[in-house]
């Protein structure tokens, strides 16, 4: 059996991966087989691994406006660490390794082991969130991770860095495509292959030739149905929006209506008249028939009212996620431009030809390695 490793950088949703609310996409009948292995506060575990670091530094600082009043919120609000990184881990797809299908439970069991060894093979990615997903099309994992180093000589003696994070340990980086990040991907993934050897499972690297290409136009288009999707939804709910603003006017009438003064006036109570008698035909009948008049009124109002901030709130909502789909496609269009550049560039300097038969000849020479292990 040959199967692909998919390893992604995640969205970092906490709460969805722990399942605190249930997304379309999720079978809730199947999350009692998902695997948490750790859910941690990601405050707390700031203070747990840089309170001592912070205290440090705060005393030695003469300054007060030098001093970190809180790390967590430092990190936060500046612009060159995230609070925390997340990777996707999956083998196959939903084809080869779907959750219902026959090969669920080994993708299951293959990427349980890869997680049971993380924490080990990482010391300076601290792991704070930590779940395994058979809920959903195919067997995944999502790892939530700090970064961290220690031992700095400036600054902060523990503090956020994931490029130094994976220098300490021993991805040091190289040209554009060998970054620290890539090295250490490509070395995760080789400990994903490990395992799935272990039951007969080859791995497929989707990563040579001109793979990525096509991966890269894949999502470009799955993001450009998703766009017109959320274009879609956000029309029919300006519909809605505007035909409840066009009530607006119907209200208007309403409240004039009860601008009429004859409606509040009682009539002059005859001289004769008893008090209790004027209350009893003439007061309490006159509430009476305004409550009548205005309850109605006050129950459509708080309905539009309602309506109207639903679906303003669903407006925001979606524009934001269409604001954020199409960056995607941005980033993905530079990426694919970039791949194309390049690979230009070799073909024109090279050739064509000596470049597809290094390519070929370095698929062959993987494949004869994974035969002789």
């Amino acid at each position: 059996m040959e199967q692909s490793i998919s390893f992604k950088i995640g969205k970092g949703s906490i709460a969805h991966n722990a399942r605190d609310f249930t997304a379309s996409n999720v079978d809730s009948n199947r999350s009692q087989y998902n695997i948490e292995y750790v859910n941690k506060d990601l405050k707390q575990t700031y203070h747990k691994l840089f309170d001592d670091a912070v205290t440090k530094y705060n005393a030695r600082q003469t300054r007060s406006d030098r001093t970190i009043p809180n790390y967590y919120e430092k990190i936060r609000m500046g612009k060159q660490e995230k609070l925390f990184h997340e990777v996707i881990v999956q083998v196959g797809n939903m084809d080869t390794m779907n959750c219902l299908g026959k090969n669920g439970e080994l993708g299951k069991v293959i990427l349980d082991e890869y997680m049971k060894g993380f924490q080990e093979r990482n010391p300076n990615l601290y792991v704070f969130s930590a779940h395994l997903h058979m809920d959903e099309q195919t067997p995944h994992l999502h790892i939530d991770f700090i970064p961290f180093t220690t031992g700095s000589k400036r600054g902060l003696e523990t503090r956020v860095s994931l490029k130094q994070a994976l220098k300490s340990q021993g991805f040091n980086g190289g040209s554009r495509s060998e970054t620290e990040w890539n090295q250490w991907v490509n070395a995760e993934k080789m400990e994903v292959a490990k395992i799935m050897n272990k039951y007969e499972v080859k791995w497929v690297n989707l990563d040579t030739h001109n793979k990525p290409l096509d991966v890269l136009n894949f999502k470009k288009e799955k993001r450009k149905e998703e766009i017109s999707k959320l274009d879609h939804e956000i029309l029919t709910l300006k519909k809605q929006y505007n035909s409840l603003q066009n009530m607006t006017p119907y209200l208007n009438d309403a409240f004039n209506a009860l601008n009429n003064e004859e409606l509040w006036l009682l009539p002059e109570p005859n001289k004769l008249t008893l008090a209790s008698t004027y209350h009893k035909n003439i007061v309490q009948p006159k509430f009476s028939k305004l409550r009548a008049f205005i309850q109605p009124l006050i129950n459509q109002v708080f309905d539009i009212v309602k309506e109207l901030i639903n679906l303003k709130t669903q407006l925001i909502f979606l524009k934001s996620e269409n604001t954020e789909l199409k960056n995607s496609i941005d980033e993905l269009s530079y990426e694919n431009r970039e791949l194309k550049r390049d690979m230009n560039k070799l073909k024109k300097f090279f050739g064509k030809d000596t470049i597809e038969n290094a390519l070929t000849f370095k698929i062959v020479k993987s494949k004869r390695k994974e035969i002789h292990k």
